[in-house]
């Protein structure tokens, strides 16, 4: 078994284990490695976001949460190549990139037979041309629409008229390739959409931001028809 078989092997043991813990000397037996090569890929685990943690004192040894990780899914030889298209799509500037990144890596070891195949194949016929990006400032948006905290812009138009705005995030817009913050904007006292590779600084207030409507902030703009892409359809449908 190669290494990358072995990590998602390791993360569906310790989720059928889950919430047990499993020591290091039990998982080294079940994979037939030394228990230096399992504390190895457990930290690697761990860097690549994984909620797996070490519980200390007897009885301990390594759990998973297993309510923040998925089930195995297996994919069709076609799923597989669309995820990688749709991945690939996610360069520098695209918000929430490097969690795009690790999902690939995590989706790629996950697949194995025609889908692997597929995947691999396709991912050799795609190429993008970077574009301007500034990650310290996309993280900052990113963080600050999670948490749903006012943010401080300075922004500068398509006039190349700079400003400096406080702004309530509401969401995200994509538009001809171009991705867009839509917020609140105390400045203007109305809604406002910044295009992310323009924003030339973005700190963080502290303060927690009043919810604003997303549909409501489009109304009267060049995007007051945009709708919801319909491969998120099912992630916000009620339940």
């Amino acid at each position: 078994m190669n290494r990358t078989a072995r990590l998602y092997a390791l993360v569906e043991e310790l989720r059928a284990a889950a919430p047990r813990p499993l020591t290091v000397a039990a998982l080294a037996t079940r994979f037939e490695v030394s228990t230096r090569t399992v504390q190895r890929d457990l930290q690697t685990l761990m860097q690549a976001g994984v909620p797996v943690r070490s519980i200390p004192g007897r009885g301990g040894g390594w759990s998973i949460d297993a309510e923040m990780t998925l089930p195995p899914i297996h994919l069709s030889a076609d799923e597989a190549s669309a995820l990688t298209a749709a991945l690939a799509a996610a360069d520098a500037s695209t918000p929430y990139a490097s969690a795009a990144r690790t999902a690939t890596q995590k989706i790629t070891a996950s697949m194995t037979g025609p889908a692997s195949a597929a995947a691999q194949e396709l991912a050799a016929r795609i190429v993008t041309l970077p574009t301007r990006s500034d990650s310290a400032i996309r993280t900052t948006v990113e963080q600050a629409l999670a948490n749903n905290m006012v943010l401080r812009l300075s922004y500068t138009d398509a006039a190349g008229h700079e400003s400096n705005r406080v702004v309530a995030p509401a969401g995200l817009l994509t538009a001809d390739g171009r991705w867009y913050l839509i917020a609140w904007c105390r400045t203007r006292q109305a809604g406002r959409g910044f295009r992310l590779d323009r924003i030339a600084a973005a700190t963080p207030t502290g303060e927690q931001a009043q919810p604003h409507n997303l549909t409501e902030l489009l109304l009267g703009s060049a995007a007051a028809s945009a709708v919801q892409p319909a491969a998120l359809a099912s992630l916000t449908a009620p339940a």
